[in-house]
């Protein structure tokens, strides 16, 4: 069974960074996109970041200059580098992957950032 494992959560300082991962364990064909939603009280989901197998790149507003999305496609892995970090992106981040040559989106366990001084 696939499950995407990810990591790289914690509580940092306002101007720091943090790395996220996401990693799809078992046997699949692949997949179109993965990336990161977030979600915090009070607001509405957001997609963060993106990337395609062929490497294309999409970056919420909010986050664009600061943050930087990577793909592995050979190991199913994404990196999501955080930099200059606001208490405003303090959320619980999601990593999603949608398989290819199907309509499924697997779901990470989440992980809590937390910006705060």
């Amino acid at each position: 069974q696939v499950q995407l494992v990810e990591s790289g959560g914690g509580l940092v300082q306002p101007g720091g960074s943090l790395r996220l991962s996401c990693a799809a364990s078992g046997s699949i064909f692949g997949f179109n996109y993965m990336g990161w939603y977030r979600r915090s009280p009070g607001k509405e989901r957001e997609l963060v970041a993106s990337v395609s197998d062929g490497g294309m790149t999409n970056y919420a507003d909010s986050v664009k200059g600061r943050f930087t999305i990577s793909g592995d496609s050979a190991k199913n892995t994404v990196y999501l580098q955080m930099n200059s970090l606001k208490p405003e992106d303090t959320a619980v981040y999601f990593c999603y992957a949608d398989i290819k040559y199907t309509l499924r989106r697997l779901w990470g366990q989440g992980t809590q950032v937390t910006v705060s001084s």
